[in-house]
């Protein structure tokens, strides 16, 4: 009978752990060949949605390895469409779905960070746009392109989120000429506001995590990463700051980055990454929270989601260069892969040689 008990007790213990965090310990091995790879581009920053031709539809960043990875991506990147009949992939390419459109809109040079949701019959893809008034960086002038170029300097200061929709996940798109969350002097997203995080309600109510830094006076540096929430009454309505503090900051829980927000019957989660290792104790790993109405957030009593360390199904266990932009895949309300941009190397993007999205069945 004691042993029954025991065995009771240990089932409903796990059982409890695993519904109490549904990332970590719970990866099963990563298919070499799944996710999306493409020759001559830096790929990075995935979003998936499964549509009504039953295929998987992937939305990613990529820019041309002319241009060293970063800030590659601040001032050329583009949003395309890859679909696969399996959330694994591997994913085939099909369109840019979001490019250059001219240096007059906001969004004319660069659109990154996509995030596909869909409400109804309409498909709504978040993403954060900037542009510059200066010629496209080519073989022959990158090697004036760094951070403190003119390039950059104004791409940075551009950066905006915004929404394309569509009635397809094929298109077209339709772009907005305006962005849907511009900065706010003398607040902690007045220099820029970027990596959308939306989550739309069965109302058709919004609740859109973001990332914002303050302006500084001289034009070149700014603060550190703040993560804030909005929220609109419809995905294509105002979308108003909630409060002037931000969740997220180096003064509140720990410097966080990319974070992604999906639901379930207990609430809201959130999976970001832990920029400096305050909240985990590691650099670079994810972390884990949650909230019960999206705008008050706690951290997870376990909050390691993951570290930068990936099982292959072919057999390797690699310490990947990078790991970032976590992605949760939900299918009849429960998780069922994570979705990674990843790079190879030592560690830091200068060291890398490919980027690409990687994916993770969750067990």
């Amino acid at each position: 009978m004691k042993v029954s008990l025991f065995f009771v007790f240990f089932i409903i213990s796990k059982c409890y752990c695993i519904a109490q965090n549904p990332i970590y310990n719970n990866f099963d091995e990563a298919p070499v060949n799944g996710g999306l790879q493409m020759d001559d581009y830096w790929v990075w920053g995935s979003s998936v949605i499964k549509g009504e031709d039953g295929l998987y539809h992937m939305f990613a960043s990529r820019w041309s390895k002319i241009l060293p990875f970063h800030p590659g991506w601040m001032t050329s990147s583009e949003i395309v469409h890859a679909t696969s009949k399996i959330p694994e992939g591997p994913y085939k390419y099909i369109d840019v779905v979001l490019g250059e459109r001219g240096t007059q809109y906001w969004d004319g040079k660069s659109c990154h960070n996509p995030k596909i949701v869909r409400y109804k019959d309409t498909y709504i893809l978040y993403y954060m746009g900037s542009t510059h008034p200066f010629e496209n960086i080519t073989k022959e002038n990158v090697n004036e392109f760094n951070l403190s170029s003119k390039w950059c300097i104004a791409a940075r200061w551009g950066k905006r989120i915004g929404i394309a929709t569509s009635k397809s996940p094929y298109g077209p798109w339709e772009r907005l000429n305006a962005p849907i969350l511009d900065v706010e002097p003398n607040t902690y997203y007045s220099f820029l506001t970027s990596n959308p995080s939306p989550l739309i309600r069965e109302d058709g109510s919004v609740v859109l995590l973001f990332k914002g830094r303050t302006y500084k006076e001289d034009a070149i540096t700014h603060s550190d990463m703040s993560i804030g929430v909005a929220t609109a009454q419809t995905y294509n309505g105002k979308y108003t700051v909630i409060g002037d503090k931000p969740l997220f900051s180096v003064e509140k829980f720990g410097e966080i980055e990319d974070p992604h927000l999906w639901s379930d019957a207990k609430g809201y989660h959130m999976i970001a990454k832990d920029q400096r290792g305050l909240i985990t104790g590691e650099e670079g790993s994810g972390v884990l929270a949650h909230s019960k109405d999206g705008i008050n957030w706690i951290i997870d009593k376990n909050p390691k989601a993951y570290d930068k360390t990936v099982k292959w199904n072919n057999g390797k266990i690699i310490k990947q260069g990078q790991l970032e932009r976590p992605f949760v895949l939900v299918e009849n309300g429960e998780p069922t892969h994570i979705f990674f941009a990843t790079m190879d190397g030592s560690g830091g993007f200068e060291s890398g040689t490919k980027s690409w999205n990687m994916v993770i069945p969750l067990k």
